[in-house]
């Protein structure tokens, strides 16, 4: 029972410490994003990086998503004669939800790995340590830019996906289910709302900002050559994909 204890308090211990860590890293980006000079090369080239070089596995998800939305709907609301909800269900579950959460997930699984082991390898490398030699902040040159296009890109790839997924819903819905064209978009226009779509949004900018966080928070921190940056890429992934479930379950929580 002691050691059961033990451990259990070592690792709430090292989970507030990170959470802290994270939070001082976050304190200086918000001071540094504002501080002159400002580097909007590097901030165009993360851009590019996070958002377009993601933008085939968004459209991937979410068309395959509205697709396979649409038919399992179909299934469940044919059983009660309100197939014509069929578009509803898909804009308001790809706005809400699964818009945000599966691009933050294919982002994080792509891009936050990539950040990871890039500064992880800059890391044990003493590339970074050289940047604190020639007076460079590594925070302002290497995170702050890939923060800035996480928050800013996540919110255009979820635009993306929630109209690839609606219109993967609707070619399926009419197509292959023989829904009414005009029934199955008058129904998604009178219940899809704004607020859907702008909460969708909002989440995707937390869900940037995360990402981008434990990324470089994690390869920031790399340690112990190859195998260390390994570590730091599995856990930047896990961190990034868990932080993405318990926040989007936070702000579904005060949002909806």
């Amino acid at each position: 029972m002691k050691d059961f204890l033990e451990s259990l308090g070592k690792k709430v211990e090292d989970a507030l410490l990170t959470a802290g860590r994270i939070g001082i890293i976050f304190g200086q980006v918000c001071h540094l994003a504002f501080t002159p000079p400002f580097k909007l090369r590097n901030i165009f080239r993360q851009m590019e990086f996070v958002g377009v070089n993601s933008l085939f596995i968004v459209l991937l998800t979410g068309s395959f998503t509205g697709m396979v939305l649409a038919m399992q709907s179909y299934i469940a609301l044919n059983k009660f004669g309100a197939e014509s909800l069929v578009g509803t269900t898909v804009a308001l579950s790809m706005t809400r939800e699964l818009g945000p959460v599966l691009t933050g997930l294919m982002v994080t699984g792509r891009a936050g790995s990539a950040m990871a082991t890039e500064l992880g390898t800059m890391r044990v490398s003493e590339q970074i340590d050289a940047l604190y030699t020639m007076a460079i902040n590594p925070v302002k040159y290497l995170i702050v830019p890939r923060v800035i296009a996480g928050v800013l890109m996540l919110p255009i790839l979820v635009i993306v996906a929630d109209l690839v997924g609606i219109a993967g819903g609707y070619l399926i819905g009419v197509n292959m289910l023989d829904i009414n064209s005009g029934v199955y978009m008058a129904r998604t226009e009178e219940y899809l709302q704004m607020s859907d779509i702008f909460n969708g949004l909002i989440k995707a900018a937390v869900f940037g900002l995360l990402i981008s966080l434990s990324a470089c928070y994690q390869g920031f921190n790399a340690k112990g050559g190859a195998e260390g940056v390994g570590k730091c890429t599995t856990q930047a992934v896990v961190m990034g994909s868990v932080m993405v479930l318990i926040s989007d379950f936070l702000l579904t929580t005060f949002m909806f």
